[in-house]
């Protein structure tokens, strides 16, 4: 089932993400990386919010929604469905973004930074 949302054209990122993390080897790699569950939640340009997670906590699961299984997302990153295109295609720094109030982060923001390492490691799978 795919997660991308044609209202969200980034939200195709998310199937990339799942697609790598359906390698064991990976999923292992990325849970040892991460250490917890990821939530995004983007805005579109019409004002529509939609939420994604990636649990890099335990089961490597990418889905729609705020978290597996009505578990909640340890961390909750909020930004625009643009700057999460400029993410996914390294045209953007999380670092910056979060500085620049582009990016809002609600939970561990130590942890949040590990995220940028996982979605690098996707990116160069999948070939955005």
């Amino acid at each position: 089932m795919s997660l991308k949302v044609d209202a969200f054209p980034s939200s195709i990122a998310f199937d990339a993400i799942k697609s790598a993390l359906s390698d064991e080897k990976e999923k292992k790699a990325a849970i040892k990386k991460g250490g917890a569950i990821f939530s995004f939640e983007l805005k579109n340009a019409a004002g529509e919010t939609q939420n994604w997670f990636i649990d890099l906590k335990s089961s490597g699961e990418v889905g729609k929604g705020l978290g597996p299984d009505g578990k909640k997302a340890d961390i909750v990153l909020s930004l625009s469905e643009d700057n999460f295109a400029k993410l996914i295609d390294g045209k953007a720094n999380a670092q910056k973004l979060f500085m620049s109030g582009k990016l809002k982060v609600k939970g561990d923001i130590m942890k949040a930074t590990k995220i940028e390492t996982v979605l690098k490691s996707a990116q160069a799978k999948a070939k955005l």
